[in-house]
């Protein structure tokens, strides 16, 4: 276990502090999943890569085995109701499909499977447990088969959000119903009819209300008060502040997580991202056009907490950054490259609160040590250190040749067969001195976006 520092800015009190779990054997972190009604789009993917970042730093610090990291699925919505009915399916296909792909896309764009990964209908349970203690403890009321949490039973509400009473209640949007007792009262539990998935209750036939789902399962998986809760600012209300007042009130504990963590906004070229506008990206989309590490880069680019801008420019200026570092790791076999850690002071800026623009700016500083390395043995030790420290960042896991032969129009573009043969005729023609030939076959290949590295160890191509 390590004795380094990280640093992280808690939403709670507005400030950067050092991070001190409350069992550094046990470290838990909570991330707010998907709701599986559709395919992910860049805004969603943006969290999973910057808790992704977070958790493998700590990992790196406290050892793999002393942290748990849960991140839900929300199984039961409204939308995934509507959804479901407009495609004529049913909601357990609708959300299993969805969810698969949600796994693939974010494992193509290099993120980690969460430890635990729990699903809210496999949680009901839990969760009418919980709503039954908030009743018992006078937190919470029955009215007209629906369940609410009573605001003003709790004294220190609206803390994270740091909004007065009359902000809270605009801020929600506030249903306003008979069955209230106050406008700023929110939904634990509400009827279903028969279309509409449901469970057994002791208020009748229904399903959860969103907030519950996160307090009952954080609570199951991290228990009563962990350490790091993590998730979009758009989450922070209602949404956190709704979670906090559900367990501190069920738990009796003054807080429910010592840190909460929120990435910033994401515009799309320049944009809201709005399916109208045509800058709606999803995930699943870009992933035709573009490897998953370059998506990932993008959004490393921006420091989590910072709006981000994510646009097609940025890709392609991921591309090339890419391709740099891949360069540089191209003329050695991996099995030859000495063990290495990462570098000290790439690790230093993540430890400071996730600044991944700093540690890139380092990756583009080891990459010129290796670049101008004097012997093959320092080239290897310093190309070795890169790699490691591209890979704490879940970078650099391709094979460089795979990487550069890539190509996102597999069946337009020239196959890697298509492309071996014309280098072997380029070959024999200039053996030929044949010069015309050659160049008419390096001009054929520059048109098809094949570039060709003329070394001392023979011709090496790559897809430009």
């Amino acid at each position: 276990m390590s004795a380094m520092t990280i640093k992280l800015h808690n939403t709670l009190t507005r400030q950067k502090e050092t991070f001190e779990p409350i069992d550094p054997a046990n470290v838990r972190l909570y991330a707010c999943g998907p709701t599986v009604y559709d395919y992910a789009h860049i805004g969603n993917a943006r969290p999973v890569v910057a808790f992704d970042m977070l958790f493998r730093l700590l990992r790196l610090v406290y050892g793999e085995e002393h942290v748990l990291y849960v991140r839900n699925i929300t199984d039961i919505d409204d939308k995934i109701n509507a959804r479901a009915k407009e495609s004529g399916i049913s909601i357990r296909e609708l959300t299993e499909g969805t969810a698969e792909v949600y796994r693939a896309d974010m494992a193509a764009l290099e993120a980690l499977p969460p430890s635990v990964e729990p699903r809210a209908t496999e949680n009901i349970a839990g969760m009418i447990e919980m709503i039954g203690t908030l009743i018992d403890k006078g937190h919470a009321y029955a009215a007209d088969g629906h369940v609410l949490f009573s605001v003003p039973s709790m004294e220190k509400y609206g803390g994270l959000s740091r909004r007065n009473r009359d902000e809270l209640i605009a801020g929600a949007r506030v249903e306003v119903a008979p069955y209230k007792k106050d406008p700023a009262d929110f939904i634990l539990w509400k009827p279903s009819d028969d279309e509409t998935p449901g469970w057994e209750s002791p208020w009748g036939y229904g399903r959860p209300g969103w907030h519950i789902e996160c307090s009952a399962m954080s609570a199951r998986y991290l228990g009563e008060e962990f350490d790091i809760h993590a998730g979009g600012l758009d989450l922070i209300f209602p949404h956190h502040e709704n979670e906090i007042a559900q367990s501190c009130c069920a738990h009796d504990t003054e807080r429910m997580a010592r840190y909460w963590v929120h990435n910033g906004f994401v515009t799309v070229e320049g944009e809201k991202m709005a399916k109208s506008v045509g800058n709606f990206y999803t995930v699943n989309d870009l992933l035709k056009d573009w490897q998953g590490e370059v998506i990932r880069y993008h959004l490393l680019s921006t420091h989590y907490r910072a709006p981000m801008d994510f646009s097609k420019e940025g890709l392609k200026e991921a591309k090339a950054a890419l391709d740099r570092f891949y360069l540089v790791l191209r003329n050695v076999e991996v099995d030859e490259l000495p063990d290495s850690k990462p570098d000290r002071h790439l690790v230093d800026a993540l430890a400071d609160d996730l600044n991944t623009p700093l540690a890139i700016a380092r990756l583009h500083v080891l990459a010129t040590e290796a670049n101008k390395a004097p012997t093959r043995r320092k080239k290897a030790k310093a190309q070795a250190k890169l790699k490691a420290s591209g890979e704490l960042m879940g970078l650099f896991g391709s094979d460089p040749d795979a990487w550069f032969r890539w190509s996102s129009d597999a069946g337009e573009s020239l196959s890697d067969a298509d492309i071996e043969a014309l280098v072997a005729r380029r070959i024999e023609a200039r053996k030929e001195k044949d010069f015309a030939e050659a160049d008419r076959v390096r001009d054929q290949l520059a048109e098809a976006g094949i570039v060709l590295e003329d070394g001392a160890g023979g011709t090496a191509w790559r897809r430009g």
